[in-house]
């Protein structure tokens, strides 16, 4: 048995078939399935919920149905065994013997379209709701198609709109922390306008009355002046003299070994050493 030819004859029927659905097809392909594990040999012995996985059948009512109705018009012979632990019999017939020449007169052109078979499929909803189960593939309609496109313009739209929504917090999250620098530094200022900034006269005055040398007085105006009279580079100054005060504290302990008269000096050195000498 020639299974190509038998099945370009079934569909051939299936073509002109307005009574059968994409189940019923369905249905025969999987009957087809085991008839050829079966080497195509007559009567086959089916197993109703093997069945129904191959054909993507998931209702009973439908499966039992649509095996009715093959058997009905003529594309099997169905003989229910009524007993579960014996498989019903089936019979497929071959339809490869059916397949004729048409004549030229009857042949369509090659170029001309097939579409009234697909708007014959669409419009019978009378079978489709009868003899179908709900797996049954809905067929999609212009309306269907259009209202599908209106959602993904809205889509695109909305994506749109939340993506002008992120700029603009992100604009305001940049404004605010330029915001906050901003007042950071407005709060130094004003600090800062509480303290008027010496001069060297008054600085040397000052260090002069603590009996503190006039090249202390002048490092220390030199300092501060460079870093714009900060204090640990951060925070502005308020009261120069207290920090003169704690610059004369400090002083001793960056004084050189030859300004320190007190320090022993025999760790001392000169360049013109002579290293012949006992120690």
């Amino acid at each position: 048995m020639n299974y190509i030819k038998h099945l370009t004859g079934f569909f051939e029927k299936v073509a002109i078939d307005k009574t059968l659905n994409p189940t019923h097809v369905s249905l025969y392909i999987a009957l087809f399935q085991f008839w050829n594990c079966n080497r195509f040999k007559n009567p086959i012995s089916i197993n109703r919920d093997e069945v129904m996985r191959i054909s993507k059948i998931s209702s009973k009512a439908t499966y039992h149905k649509c095996l009715k109705n093959l058997h009905s018009l003529g594309y099997i012979n169905y003989e229910p065994s009524y007993n579960p632990f014996k498989g019903s019999h089936v019979i497929l017939f071959n339809f490869s013997e059916d397949l004729k020449p048409l004549p030229k007169s009857e042949r369509k052109p090659k170029n001309e379209p097939l579409n009234e078979l697909v708007s014959e499929q669409a419009l019978n909803k009378s079978c489709t709701s009868s003899e179908t189960g709900t797996e049954q593939a809905v067929v999609p309609s212009i309306n269907y198609i259009n209202n599908t496109n209106i959602l993904n313009d809205k889509n695109v739209s909305n994506l749109e709109k939340h993506s002008k929504n992120f700029e603009e917090n992100e604009n305001d999250f940049v404004i605010s922390a330029i915001g906050e620098i901003t007042s950071q530094e407005k709060k130094l200022r004003e600090k800062k306008k509480g303290f008027v900034e010496p001069n060297l006269n008054e600085i040397k005055t000052y260090f002069q009355e603590n009996n503190f040398p006039e090249q202390e007085a002048q490092k220390f105006f030199n300092y501060f002046k460079s870093v714009g009279w900060l204090v640990g580079g951060k925070t502005p100054m308020v009261d120069w003299q207290a920090a003169a005060q704690n610059w004369m504290i400090n002083a001793p302990k960056f004084i050189s070994n030859a300004e320190q008269p007190n320090r022993a000096k025999q760790l001392n050195t000169t360049t013109d050493k002579d290293y012949s000498e006992p120690l």
